[in-house]
């Protein structure tokens, strides 16, 4: 492979376009950072950085976790288009407490109180990218290889009580890490020049671990969050979830190891590719209505953020001294004003009309708006997939025995063995309310019924919640 050297910067249109992607991109670099409530001390802030971690080589025999990422998808570049390659993670930095003696000299401790925060050891994670680009031509053959280097360091910063004394310091240790990008690409047969690109992230580092050494260990030597953001400078991508038909076969073909590319940027866009350690579909957004970065894995905006309003002074005063972004969180949620926090109660995406227009040749009269505009008539029945009036569940009926049942009907439940769950049988024998009759698209017949004896019948009723069996599961009460 020929070895390429990284760029720090990128041109301005190629920048304008990774910025749009990089919104999700820094969701996914901080997914899982640091959980509620926040603090250090919590027994969930104690295993840390869950995805994209790419450990040291020999850590691997010890665990179950990679050293490496590899994407694969297809692209359609001009002729003479370039490739731009952001690869981002983190590297964390470890980071300890120490106290002021009145010596001059310093100790390490396990907090140092001040008045608005305890500050602990954290580990932190310090921001990473790889960058380069690369004429489509050079990944031809072998392809390219681009080595990088993240040197060890050691920094110190005097913590100051709110009389500006110094008393203590942190020192934050970094460990080398070494990686390297491999990129190749080949043009695959057929009436498209279509090329599969391929991408592997790795890490290289020869740090070799002793027989004490454990995750906590081999964390500081790895790339944390690891992820990609690919950009065409003339061409396209195709989605991985859904390819053209004829490029189905080929798509299939790709292997994503640790990694799942995705189209990013605006939707419309396939100039752009965010390959992520965290399943996304394609062109992932951030809500308009988050208020910012809450870091928290899976979190949900709204209970999140009242139970971090929630906390007590000294859960706050351990989260801020936690982290600078662990502080940020919570001052966002002891300042949101209440229409912010509202906008997170729920948010409605997009409406589209339930009914087709009206045709022509049986248009409504005039005096009708709803039917004439297609927009459903707000008394239309809920089960109106549009205006088909031969379905109504409330006066269809079926034939039970030769008798009739519709909803007001009373039955026998007769659950049937080959098809039903232990907790049915216990209605065998039990009479029933036919609430309504369903006929689903397939032609099968539904009867939808509450027990006559259930305490909580009614709610089920108002609710809509109800019992389901086939027509050969009931039997008619000889009385009806």
């Amino acid at each position: 492979m020929t070895t390429v050297t990284t760029t720090p910067t990128f041109a301005p249109g190629t920048e304008a376009r990774l910025a749009v992607a990089r919104q999700v991109a820094d969701a996914v670099l901080f997914e899982g950072y640091v959980l509620y409530p926040y603090r250090a001390s919590a027994t969930k802030n104690r295993l840390r950085w869950q995805f994209g971690v790419l450990v040291p080589p020999a850590w691997t025999a010890r665990a179950e976790e990679h050293d490496f990422q590899h994407t694969e998808l297809l692209m359609e570049p001009k002729r003479g288009a370039t490739l731009a390659v952001e690869v981002r993670f983190l590297h964390t930095q470890r980071r300890t407490v120490q106290r002021a003696c009145p010596d001059g000299t310093f100790e390490p401790v396990g907090e140092l109180r001040l008045d608005d925060q305890v500050i602990v050891p954290w580990d932190e994670g310090q921001e990473q990218a790889v960058r380069l680009t690369v004429p489509v031509d050079a990944l031809e053959g072998e392809g390219v290889v681009v080595p990088f280097t993240r040197p060890s360091a050691e920094e110190t910063e005097p913590v100051r009580d709110s009389a500006g004394l110094v008393v203590g310091r942190l020192v934050r240790r970094r460990e080398e890490v070494r990686g390297a990008l491999r990129l190749s690409a080949g043009e695959l047969d057929g009436p498209y020049r279509t090329h599969r690109l391929s991408l592997v992230v790795e890490n290289t580092s020869d740090w070799t671990p002793d027989s004490g050494a454990d995750r906590d260990a081999a964390l500081p030597r790895s790339l944390v969050a690891s992820h990609a953001l690919l950009c065409l400078d003339s061409g396209r991508f195709l989605s991985m979830t859904d390819p053209p038909e004829w490029a189905r076969g080929a798509t299939a073909a790709c292997r994503n190891l640790h990694t799942w590319p995705v189209l990013a940027g605006a939707p419309g866009r396939d100039d752009l590719v965010l390959s992520s350690p965290i399943i996304l579909e394609d062109h992932p957004a951030i809500a308009p209505e988050s208020p910012g970065a809450l870091y928290d894995a899976t979190e949900i905006d709204e209970i999140l953020a009242l139970r971090t309003a929630a906390l007590t002074d000294e859960e706050k005063r351990e989260a801020r001294g936690t982290d600078a972004r662990a502080a940020a969180v919570i001052e966002l949620a002891d300042t949101m004003p209440p229409e912010v926090l509202e906008r997170l109660h729920g948010a409605v995406r997009g409406l589209r009309e339930v009914t087709a227009p009206a045709v022509a040749a049986n248009a409504p009269p005039p005096s009708d708006p709803f039917r004439q505009s297609g927009v459903a008539r707000p008394d239309t029945p809920w089960w109106d997939p549009g205006a088909d009036a031969s379905v109504d569940p409330a006066t269809d009926h079926v034939l039970v025995g030769g008798r009739p049942v519709r909803a007001g009907s009373r039955v026998v439940l007769r659950p049937r063995l080959r098809r039903t769950d232990a907790q049915d049988l216990f209605l065998s024998g039990r009479l029933a309310l036919v609430e309504a009759v369903l006929h689903d698209v397939d032609g099968g017949v539904h009867i939808a019924v509450t027990v006559e004896d259930d305490p909580g019948a009614d709610i089920r009723r108002e609710q809509g919640r109800f019992l389901y069996f086939q027509p050969d599961e009931v039997d008619v009460p000889e009385e009806a």
